[in-house]
């Protein structure tokens, strides 16, 4: 894929599209990371029932924000938008690495899911902008096939989870959360 929107004749690459649903795909799977593996934090660490609704908000309140800022300064438009992906999974997948480094520190690990919220802002609607530059006919179903994949990989860790059961550690399934969101970004950049 080149960086700069295909001429609006032209037809996308048949790999464009399976491309760009699969990075998406790896892409949102940190949105939950710590909510699948959140059972067993509260089992080591103590934390209230209320700690997974703190968690959550926090990554959402991340996301607003990071949507806001990513909007406001355009940077989607002023950068190579498969580059913008690259940059938030590699971050998303840091910020995923981070909180597993400092999981018993709950005020940390609110500050990671932050920063995790705020660079899934250059994921999910990122890959929507490549999407439109892509397909300007056909859009709808391209859409269709992301907030699939949207859905799907927001809930891959706790596909992770199910499928190990019980056991396979908490860390295992945040680390498998970062590798895959690190190898979507790199996936689309290098297609």
């Amino acid at each position: 894929m080149t960086t700069t929107p295909p001429p609006t004749s032209a037809a996308a690459p048949a790999r464009v599209l399976p491309v760009l649903v699969i990075a998406q795909f790896a892409g949102t799977s940190l949105w939950f990371a710590v909510n699948a593996v959140m059972p067993d934090l509260q089992r080591a660490f103590g934390w209230p029932a209320t700690a997974v609704g703190t968690l959550t908000s926090t990554l959402q309140t991340g996301f607003i924000a990071g949507t806001l800022f990513f909007a406001l300064l355009a940077i989607a438009d002023r950068f190579p938008a498969r580059a913008v992906f690259l940059v938030c999974t590699l971050a998303g997948a840091a910020c995923t690495v981070g909180a597993w480094a400092t999981i018993s520190h709950y005020g940390a690990l609110l500050a990671w899911r932050f920063a995790s919220g705020f660079f899934l802002a250059g994921i999910y609607p990122v890959g929507m902008k490549i999407a439109s530059q892509w397909f300007p006919r056909g859009l709808g179903p391209a859409l269709g096939m992301l907030i699939g994949a949207l859905i799907l990989g927001s809930a891959s860790a706790h596909a992770l989870r199910a499928i190990g059961g019980d056991t396979l550690p908490w860390q295992s399934i945040m680390i498998g959360v970062a590798v895959l969101v690190a190898a979507g970004g790199i996936l689309l950049y290098a297609a």
